[in-house]
């Protein structure tokens, strides 16, 4: 009875972690949007940008970890590291194309990305 108590706290607390660092990939990603803004009208925007793709991407692989967390302890659906997985990919193809500035995909692509990750909120 304690081991099933431990084990459903376990699954909570998981669940938990994953949610915030969705929430938090979800508010790096929006943030983004509004730095690529700024990257157009003021003289910092740039640097604000560049700061906030490393915090996203970082927010991503958090996103990663904690799916990880949530799935293996508690032996559920390990269908959340793969949705964390194919964010950090996408991720990956946003930094490459906003180093090579390529406009025409990154901003679709962050649009997109912001979408999927309020969707993924949202079923959580």
């Amino acid at each position: 009875m304690a081991t099933q108590v431990t084990a459903t706290a376990n699954v909570q607390r998981g669940s938990s972690f994953l949610r915030i660092a969705i929430a938090l990939q979800t508010l790096t990603i929006f943030l983004q949007a509004v730095s690529a803004g700024l990257l157009l009208t003021s003289s910092y925007g740039e640097t604000l940008h560049s700061v906030g793709a490393r915090v996203m991407y970082g927010a991503t692989m958090l996103y990663v970890l904690a799916a990880v967390l949530a799935w293996k302890p508690g032996g559920g659906s390990p269908r959340p590291v793969w949705h964390a997985s194919g964010f950090l990919v996408l991720a990956s193809v946003q930094v490459v194309l906003g180093i090579a500035h390529v406009p025409s995909v990154h901003l679709p692509l962050g649009v997109l990305m912001f979408g999927l990750s309020v969707l993924a909120l949202a079923r959580r």
